[in-house]
């Protein structure tokens, strides 16, 4: 893991070496930032996998609905697409929550457009309908966030020391 090597005075913050302590404060949103860009894609979205799913961190939808709050119209679409697309057709039509937006999606296909007229509570009830019937979501969700990392700061300095934890200790 080289590229571990690059941000060693992380790893001993967040993976437990040394006892857990370091001789510089932790960060969690800068040394996320640094650990996103020099991790592979996978570890990152694996370490936001850890915390989306622990019990210590809000549930899955509502972190959710803060990213989706503050990603931009293209990263709200693409992560509509992805929530929608976990989804059945018959699921589709139970979730109030898309409202008329439903009738317009046609093939379950959002665009930037839509996406900037759905609420952050309405992604919330989509991506807890989503987690219910898909548990993979979860993966899917963390995947999509690993390619915006600049985005994810909106999760809480908890939450990102959970994935940095995760990640590091790989």
């Amino acid at each position: 893991m080289d590229w571990m090597n690059a941000i060693g005075d992380i790893v001993g913050r967040y993976s437990g070496q040394g006892g857990g302590t370091a001789s510089t404060q932790a960060d969690p949103h800068s040394d996320f930032q640094r650990v996103a860009q020099t991790a592979p894609k996978d570890a990152v979205a694996g370490g936001l996998a850890q915390s989306f799913r622990s019990d210590q961190t809000p549930p899955f939808p509502q972190m959710v609905a803060n990213l989706f709050g503050r990603s931009d119209t293209n990263q709200r679409a693409g992560l509509l697409n992805r929530l929608l697309g976990s989804l059945g057709p018959e699921a589709l039509s139970s979730i109030p929550a898309l409202g008329g937006l439903l009738g317009n999606l046609g093939a379950r296909n959002v665009s930037p457009e839509q996406a900037s007229q759905v609420s952050p509570d309405q992604v919330q009830e989509i991506a807890h309908q989503a987690e219910s019937r898909n548990p993979g979501i979860v993966d899917e969700v963390s995947h999509f966030y690993a390619e915006h990392p600049q985005v994810v700061q909106a999760v809480g300095g908890l939450a990102l020391s959970i994935a940095l934890q995760h990640m590091l200790r790989r």
